[in-house]
């Protein structure tokens, strides 16, 4: 037992490396009370020594503690994925005047920030019902605090506040749904379940329909988890009331572990192993619970609500808010495609969201840290007083909408192609019209930038160095995986490939 628990801790290195950051910087925070960098910086060099971790892990194939948590490239993928938009966001918050204003203490916030990773990467790996739920609330809990952190500002507590309210409901159905999961098939391991539901199938009628309800009840927790419709309520409250760091940490690193945790959970748990007379590459669902059409119905609703609703705010933040939930729903697509190439799709999206989304949130809050404002109105004119800023975030705006030749337009291409390739046609066209509909809201930001004048502020608006230098990090690669994503989509699809082997 002692000799299993230590080869399991050996491939449970970067987890143990991110507890050791989280100890570390609040001791620096102890000690150094009077410098909030300390506290950053110890926290920026655990993040990268995870990071280093987890690519020595490439190629790994590994359960650990008893199957609750796999180590495998689709979680390393994902791992990743989190650990850089948490550098990133650490990068950010060094920066942000929102942050630093009034002599706030941050030490405690680097500490969660770095404990909101580690819930997120073991969401990634988690092959346990009773993990994804730990996980989960590890990831929950210390995004409460954090999205109301600044809470002298008049809308912080609301949005902490929501997102608890919101955030307890959604962990009582999905942990219900579990629960009921668990009673029909004995286990807490995914895989095991896998095996257990055909035999349990086949009794029909009122388990299948508990199956159902079990199914519809997890989603609802899940669904939380990347503000897809119709439990997304929390979303734009929340995001235009926590700082804009922590917002763009929910959009981007939240919402990768929440697919990653999902597509593990569907495509393990009610994926048919026995079917083999399909293609390569291609699965099929458990006969009797076709899930893929409730994912499908969940896309649906959150590409069309998110867009739509979007054409009608005024606060940029508020608009990206919803912006992300309609990406929340492009990214459902692949989902509900039952090949690799769908899942694939989603996994090369995911990357391509993270440059520009991010990239999106820090052009706004290089704004505020100068302005105070988050209105689009007060955008107008931008291209006159900051022109780079205003550049780099009309390319944000372009690869969201996914027009050529930005890195936006190759993920949306991989996703539209899987579904036409696999049947889902109609879905595709959704896609296309909703792109249609967020051209109009995106251009109103690039329309006042550009085509506007600002009648009370003309002053040029200066950044530093650094601020300039990271703002170009992230758009450089929005640009350059449109023109090359030839190796991005290569690692996407082998990340994908030993998913769905026990």
């Amino acid at each position: 037992m002692s000799d299993q628990i230590l080869k399991d801790l050996h491939l449970f290195t970067p987890e143990l490396a991110l507890t050791a950051t989280l100890l570390a910087a609040i001791l620096a925070d102890l000690v150094f009370r009077r410098s909030a960098l300390v506290a950053a910086s110890v926290s920026l060099l655990g993040l990268l020594v995870a990071g280093g971790l987890v690519i020595g892990q490439a190629g790994t194939e590994a359960s650990i503690f008893s199957n609750m948590i796999a180590v495998d490239p689709f979680a390393w993928y994902f791992k990743l994925v989190i650990l850089l938009s948490a550098v990133f966001i650490i990068l950010f918050s060094m920066n942000s005047a929102e942050l630093h204003s009034s002599g706030r203490k941050l030490g405690e916030y680097y500490s969660l920030l770095v404990a909101m990773t580690l819930g997120m990467i073991l969401m990634a790996g988690a092959s346990n019902l009773l993990m994804m739920y730990l996980a989960i609330e590890l990831s929950s809990l210390t995004g409460y605090v954090l999205s109301g952190y600044t809470k002298d500002a008049p809308d912080s507590a609301e949005a902490s506040l929501k997102y608890v309210i919101y955030g307890a409901l959604s962990s009582g159905l999905m942990l219900y749904g579990m629960s009921i999961i668990y009673g029909l098939t004995g286990s807490l391991d995914i895989y095991a379940i896998n095996e257990a539901l055909p035999r349990v199938l086949a009794d029909g009628g009122s388990v299948s329909l508990a199956l159902l309800i079990a199914g519809i009840l997890t989603t609802a927790g899940l669904g939380y988890k990347i503000s897809a419709v119709p439990f997304h309520f929390w979303a734009p409250d929340v995001y235009e009331g926590a700082p804009i760091t922590i917002t763009a940490f929910l959009a981007v690193g939240s919402k990768a572990a929440g697919f990653a945790l999902m597509i593990r959970f569907f495509t393990v748990t009610f994926l048919d192993s026995s079917v083999v007379s399909i293609p390569a590459g291609t699965w099929a669902a458990l006969e009797g619970f076709e899930w893929y059409h409730l994912i499908a119905v969940l896309s649906v609703l959150t590409m069309s609500v998110g867009n739509l609703i979007a054409i009608w705010q005024n606060n940029l933040k508020r608009m990206l808010a919803y912006s992300s939930i309609a990406h929340a729903g492009y990214m459902l697509m692949g989902v509900v495609v039952l090949s690799n190439d769908g899942l694939s799709a989603v996994l090369l999206y995911l990357v391509v969201y993270l440059f520009m989304n991010l990239g999106a949130f820090y052009a706004v809050m290089l704004v505020a840290n100068k302005t105070g404002s988050e209105d689009i109105e007060d955008y107008r004119g931008l291209s006159s007083r900051a022109p780079l800023v205003a550049v780099s975030l009309t390319i944000f705006l372009i690869a969201l909408i996914g027009l050529p030749p930005t890195a936006g337009f190759i993920g949306k291409l991989y996703l539209l192609a899987a579904l036409v390739n696999n049947g889902w046609v109609w879905l595709a066209v959704v896609a296309v019209l909703n792109t249609v509909v967020s051209l109009y809201y995106y251009y109103r930001v690039v329309r006042n930038m550009f085509l506007r004048t600002s009648e009370m502020q003309t002053s040029p608006i200066v950044f530093g160095r650094f601020q300039t230098a990271l703002l170009l990090v992230l758009v450089i690669p929005t640009v350059l995986l449109g023109l090359y994503f030839v190796p991005l989509s290569e690692l996407a699809q082998a990340s994908v490939g030993i998913l769905l082997t026990p």
